[in-house]
C-alpha cells in the first residue's frame, strides 16, 4: 500500500462550427448555501452537520493526504547564484532533484534529465544552481544565453514521488525567477480552421500565440491562459509559438480535415491511470505516469490525431481541492510532452471526486462538494481541463428538481460534450454525475456510478438524433466511464449492480423513478435502436482491456426480472479498455461471459484506423509494444 493511502481513511475536441451549441446561459436561478437536492444537512455554529435518520449527528470531517498543489510549487526565490524552495510547510521534508531541460527546438518531447539532489528540510531547500549546472554539465548553453529551464521533482522521506515541477531562470549569475510556463501548453478543441492553446504561469502576464504570421494577444494578464486560434486551413500542420513574459517556445499542431472529408486517420482511446503498486513513477501521488508516457509515445509514434480518455486518471477521493488539483497537476505533467502536439481529451471518471464528509464512528456519509458552482467535483474538474461546452447545463429543471427558482445541481459544463473529426463523431458521457460515494446517499441524496441522469439522457438523444441526419457522419462512438455490462471488477456495479434494479439516485430525500437496469435499458434503446450510427461504446472502470459483442442472444436480465425487456435490433462492440496503468481486475463470470470475445489485464491502448466507411481496430500493450488483439470493426 503505498503513502498516499496510508494517509487517508487534450487535447483534440473537434467542433465544426455548425455543431457548437451553448451549455446554457445563466436564468434567474440562484445557487443556495446548501443545495435543496440534499436532505439532513445543517449547519451548527456554522459548521456543516449531518444527522442520520435516527437522530445520530455526524460532524464533517476531513480525509485528505498532507500536500496541495500550491505547497509543492513553492515560493521560489534566488540569491545570487542559488535557488531557494520554500513549500510554507515546516512537516515537509524529503529530496528535491533537480536537471537541466532542453527547449523545443532542440528535444521535441522533453523532460528534465536530473543531476542531482538537495535535501529539503523544514520545508525548504537550495538549489546551488550556478556551481552544479555549468561547465560540462551545461548542456543546453545556458550560461550564453543566459535562459536556464530547470526541471525539479520532489520525493517524500518514504520515497514517493509527490510532483515534477518546471520553471525558467534568466541571467547567469546573479540568477532570477522569469516568468514560466508551469504547466503546458496543451492543444485543445482543434478544429479544421483553429484550436486552442492552454497553459498556466507563475506569474500573471499578458499572453499570446503566433501562428501562421499572425499573434494572437490576451486582452488582460492572468496566470491561466486559453488562446483561441482561428482561420488556419484544414488538415494542415502549424507551428505555434506561445509568448508569455519576454520569453517564446514553439511546438505544432495539426488542424482537422473539414467535416465527411473521409480521408485515412487514426485516433486512440484508453482509460483508468490512477496510481498503481511498483513504486517510482507508477504512483506520482495520484497517477500512473510512467504508463500514461508510455501512451504518449505509442500514439505519437502512431501518428494518432486524438487521443479520448475517459476517467480516473488519478486517485482522487479527498475532501482537498488543493490535492485534487496536485493529483490533476501530476496526470497532466506525464502526458505534457506529447500533448504539446497531440490532443488529449479528457472525460470524468468516479476517481474525479471531491466530497465533503461526516463521521460517526465507523460510519461515514459524502457528499459532492458545494457551492456547487466552484467546489463540485464537476466544477473542480472542468476548471483543470479544456472541452467543449456544448453539453447539458445541468440537471435543474429535470422532473425530479425540488426548486424551480435555485440552481440545485452542479453543472455539467466540459464534463458531457461532443466533438467531431472528419467522419467520426465522439460523445462523452458523465457516470459519475453529482456522485455520492456513501451507502448512506439514500438519506443525505447523490447519484451512484453508472446511472445517467434525465437531463443528461434527453441531451445524449437529441444529439445522436442530430448527428444520425448529419450526412458527413459515418461513425459515432460513445464513451462512458462505466461499463454497460461489466466483465472484470464491478460486477456488482458498473449498469447491473448483480441485476438488481433498486439502486438509483435519491434527490432531496426521495429515490428517483428508474432504477439502474431501467436506465441502462433506456440508454441501450438510444445507441441500438434509434441510432444507425453508434459504432463502439467504449468504456472503462474495469482495470483491463475486454471486447464484448452486444446482439440479440445475449443474455441481459436476470430469470426473473419482472419488468419489460428491451429488444436488441443490431450488434454493437462494448470495448473496455481501463487499462492505462491503474491496479489490474481479472475476469469475473457474468449472464454475457459467453460474449467476450477478448479479455486481457496487460496495459493496452486501443489504435482505430478509419479509412471512411471502414474501421480496423488494434490494441498495443504500450509497455511492451506487443499487439493484444485486431479486429474490424
Amino acid at each position: 500500500m503505498n503513502l498516499r493511502r496510508l494517509t487517508r481513511t487534450i487535447l483534440l475536441p473537434v467542433l465544426s462550427s455548425l455543431f457548437i451549441v451553448s451549455a446554457g446561459q445563466a436564468d434567474e436561478r440562484t445557487e443556495s448555501e446548501i443545495p435543496g437536492v440534499y436532505s439532513r444537512l445543517s449547519r451548527a455554529d456554522g459548521d456543516l452537520i449531518f444527522t442520520d435518520s435516527t437522530g445520530e449527528v455526524y460532524p464533517e470531517t476531513e480525509a485528505q493526504g498532507p500536500y496541495t498543489l500550491d505547497q509543492l510549487r513553492a515560493n521560489l526565490t534566488t540569491t545570487g547564484d542559488t535557488l531557494k524552495f520554500d513549500f510554507g510547510n515546516d512537516e515537509i521534508s524529503g529530496t528535491l532533484y533537480y536537471g537541466l531541460i532542453h527547449s523545443p527546438t532542440e528535444v521535441r518531447h522533453a523532460y528534465p534529465v536530473f543531476y542531482s539532489g538537495v535535501k529539503i528540510e523544514s520545508g525548504q531547500a537550495v538549489i546551488p544552481v550556478k556551481t552544479a549546472l555549468d561547465g560540462k554539465y551545461d548542456f543546453t548553453n545556458w550560461e550564453k544565453s543566459g535562459r536556464l529551464r530547470l526541471g525539479y521533482r520532489i520525493v517524500s522521506e518514504e520515497g514517493t514521488i509527490l510532483y515534477d515541477g518546471k520553471i525558467l531562470l534568466q541571467g547567469t549569475g546573479p540568477l532570477a525567477v522569469d516568468t514560466s510556463i508551469v504547466e503546458g501548453p496543451f492543444v485543445n478543441m482543434i478544429t479544421p480552421t483553429g484550436a486552442i492553446i492552454s497553459f498556466e504561469t507563475n506569474f500573471p502576464c499578458m499572453a499570446g500565440v503566433t501562428v501562421d504570421g499572425k499573434t494572437i494577444s490576451e486582452d488582460a494578464p492572468g496566470r491561466h491562459h486559453e488562446i483561441q486560434l482561428s482561420g488556419l486551413a484544414p488538415d494542415s500542420t502549424f507551428p505555434y509559438s506561445v509568448n508569455y513574459g519576454g520569453n517564446s517556445d514553439t511546438y505544432s499542431l495539426r488542424t482537422a480535415p473539414h467535416p465527411g472529408s473521409r480521408l485515412p486517420f487514426t485516433f486512440a482511446y484508453a482509460s483508468d491511470a490512477r496510481g498503481n503498486n511498483g513504486g517510482g513513477e507508477r504512483d506520482i501521488w495520484g497517477t500512473n505516469a510512467y504508463m500514461m508516457k508510455r501512451i504518449g509515445v505509442l500514439a505519437t509514434q502512431r501518428q494518432v490525431r486524438f487521443l479520448q480518455f475517459t476517467g480516473d486518471l488519478i486517485d482522487g477521493f479527498t475532501t482537498g481541492i488543493g490535492e485534487i488539483n496536485l493529483e490533476y497537476a501530476n496526470f497532466k505533467r506525464g502526458i505534457e510532452p506529447y500533448a504539446h502536439y497531440l490532443p488529449f481529451i479528457i472525460g470524468c471518471g468516479n476517481h474525479e471526486n471531491v466530497f465533503y464528509q461526516f463521521t460517526n464512528g465507523d460510519s461515514r456519509a459524502r457528499v459532492d462538494r458545494f457551492p456547487f458552482a466552484t467546489e463540485s467535483s464537476e466544477a473542480v474538474f472542468a476548471a483543470n481541463f479544456v472541452n467543449p461546452r456544448n453539453g447539458p447545463e445541468s440537471e435543474d429543471g429535470s422532473r425530479s428538481d425540488p426548486d424551480s427558482v435555485t440552481m440545485d445541481f452542479p453543472p455539467y459544463d466540459e464534463t458531457v460534450f461532443y466533438y467531431i473529426y472528419d467522419n467520426v463523431a465522439m460523445v462523452v458521457l458523465n457516470t459519475n454525475y453529482w456522485y455520492a460515494p456513501s451507502r448512506l446517499r439514500g438519506q443525505t441524496g447523490g447519484n451512484i456510478v453508472g446511472y445517467i441522469m434525465d437531463r443528461q439522457l434527453e441531451w445524449l438523444g437529441a444529439t445522436l438524433a442530430r448527428l444520425e441526419s448529419d450526412n458527413n457522419i459515418d461513425h459515432v462512438f460513445v464513451t462512458l466511464h462505466h461499463p454497460v455490462f461489466p466483465n472484470g471488477g464491478h460486477v456488482r456495479g458498473a449498469m447491473w449492480y448483480r441485476g438488481n434494479n433498486d439502486p438509483r439516485p435519491s434527490i432531496a430525500g426521495q429515490p428517483v423513478e428508474k432504477g439502474i437496469i431501467e436506465r441502462r435499458d433506456q440508454l441501450l434503446d438510444l445507441l441500438l435502436n434509434r441510432s444507425s450510427k453508434v459504432a463502439a461504446v467504449l468504456t472503462g472502470d474495469e482495470h483491463n482491456y475486454c471486447r464484448l459483442r452486444i446482439d440479440s442472444d445475449m443474455v441481459i436480465y436476470p430469470d426473473d426480472y419482472p419488468r419489460a425487456r428491451l429488444q436488441i435490433t443490431r450488434p454493437l462492440w462494448q470495448i473496455n479498455n481501463g487499462a492505462a496503468g491503474a491496479p489490474y481486475y481479472g475476469q469475473e463470470s457474468a449472464p454475457w461471459s459467453d460474449h467476450v470475445r477478448k479479455f486481457s489485464t496487460q496495459n493496452a491502448l486501443v489504435l482505430f484506423h478509419v479509412a471512411g466507411d471502414a474501421i480496423n481496430v488494434e490494441v498495443i500493450n504500450p509497455d511492451t509494444m506487443e499487439q493484444i488483439d485486431a479486429f474490424t470493426l
